[in-house]
């Protein structure tokens, strides 16, 4: 023990200095490390964050969900699923009846212009076989009280109509149904009624006969 305590008397000047050189490199190394500062993870949460405005425009967006392009038609009558529908603009009957479903087994589809346009607020009504338009049931968007027109003396459009509306026309039967529609798939739409001449089976007579029933656009 006086030996240790000896050493520590010899020598503690050189202790003295190592520890004040210790001291002083903690707190150098302290010292020289950076800061790290919360201000910027501040502004990039408030960055982040959506403003009122944002927040206005969205909301705004998604309650006027209905596009400026549609059409409202109410759909009665025999289709699978009569209601009203929401439609793009530039449709057609047909169109609708398919959104529908397609027609039930009892509709009078003789009666029904397929290729008719549609109009925003009209009521397409689809007879049943042997059945008159009901009372009552009126177009919509017009402000009289006029009955809705049936489409019993609408023209059959060639360049759209399917297999049953063309059969629909006078002295025309299945084959030649067929035969105007391979034509239009291989050769394009027809430009002109006459044009249905270069179909075989359609002679002069037979478009002198359907020229008041048939349209091409």
């Amino acid at each position: 023990m006086e030996k240790i305590v000896e050493i520590i008397k010899e020598n503690w000047k050189m202790m003295v200095l190592i520890l004040v050189g210790v001291i002083a490199g903690g707190s150098g190394y302290v010292l020289t490390q950076p800061r790290t500062s919360d201000q910027p993870v501040a502004v990039t949460q408030l960055e982040n964050q959506p403003t009122s405005s944002d927040t206005d425009q969205s909301v705004s967006k998604s309650e006027n969900p209905i596009s400026t392009s549609q059409i409202v038609v109410d759909l009665k009558g025999a289709v699978k699923y009569p209601k009203v529908y929401r439609i793009a603009a530039d449709e057609r009957v047909d169109d609708l009846i398919q959104l529908a479903g397609g027609f039930t087994a009892d509709a009078d589809q003789r009666r029904v212009n397929l290729a008719a346009k549609l109009k925003d607020e009209e009521v397409v009504y689809v007879s049943k076989k042997g059945e008159n338009s009901p009372e009552g049931v009126t177009n919509t968007s017009d402000a009289t009280d006029q009955p809705l027109t049936t489409s019993s003396a609408a023209k059959v459009n060639i360049n759209t109509a399917d297999l049953a509306s063309l059969e629909t026309l006078s002295g025309i039967g299945e084959k030649k149904a067929q035969d105007i529609i391979d034509y239009r798939t291989k050769n394009g739409n027809f430009q002109k009624l006459e044009d249905l001449g270069n179909v075989s089976g359609f002679g002069v007579k037979t478009l002198e006969t359907l020229k008041d029933s048939i349209c091409i656009d």
